[in-house]
């Protein structure tokens, strides 16, 4: 059975020795980094917690790809991953980012999405904003292609003023205009004044999932059918 050192979130011991009784698979980032909670037992207080560890060596990914690999190794989990926190309260409710996003869109929606579980509205109404801001940036055109319209420069500086370029220019779907008011008025106040509710920010949520989901999830998802018809087809 393996072991990862770690601070112990039950007792307060640091840097304390914990077994390593089970493992789960949560995601990957960078196409490589792969991510799990491993259920620990604490030798100091004999009180069990779940950590978040990351790989930190690319060539083991093959290695612990394998099934139960994380417990079964013969050793300490600190050579090959990095603990990135425990599981608390904060996991309690989630609110999981659509498929496909960038790393970059995704930490924003997943920090988000956290904030947003712990009560912290104003912080979430940030991070939502900053996906939206990531996300529409790509639609503007290339400043040096004069043959294209172009938003003048506060336009493509301020999220509010370009969300209405884009919507004006056809480069976003109308039927998400309604939605697009929380940013100009709830995610601003959320920067700037702080003080939004919970049901403010919920507004926010509503449209950056939307918009997300139209601009990289669906397009992706289709692509991915894409994919697998013509692999059928090779297959036959």
């Amino acid at each position: 059975m393996s072991t990862l050192v770690a601070d112990c979130p039950r007792c307060g011991a640091q840097k304390m020795t914990h077994d390593v009784q089970c493992q789960a698979w949560v995601s990957q980032r960078y196409n490589w980094q792969n991510i799990y909670e491993v259920g620990c037992h604490c030798r100091n207080c004999m009180k069990t917690a779940t950590f978040v560890v990351a790989l930190s060596k690319i060539r083991l990914q093959e290695r612990f790809e394998k099934e139960n690999a994380l417990v079964s190794f013969d050793g300490s989990l600190n050579l090959a991953f990095n603990v990135e926190r425990y599981i608390s309260c904060r996991d309690e409710i989630g609110r999981a980012p659509p498929k496909h996003l960038p790393d970059p869109i995704n930490a924003a929606f997943s920090e988000g999405a956290i904030c947003l579980a712990v009560g912290a509205p104003n912080a979430a109404a940030c991070m939502f904003r900053l996906c939206v801001d990531l996300a529409t940036r790509p639609l503007l055109p290339d400043t040096k292609d004069v043959s294209l319209k172009q938003p003048n420069e506060k336009q493509r500086r301020d999220l509010g003023l370009r969300l209405a370029w884009l919507f004006d220019n056809g480069h976003l779907p109308d039927s998400l205009r309604s939605l697009a008011k929380c940013i100009r008025e709830d995610a601003n106040d959320g920067a700037h004044v702080g003080n939004l509710t919970t049901e403010d920010t919920l507004d926010l949520v509503e449209f950056t999932e939307r918009l997300l989901n139209r601009l990289i999830t669906e397009p992706r998802e289709l692509e991915l059918a894409g994919e697998r018809r013509l692999a059928r087809r090779r297959v036959v």
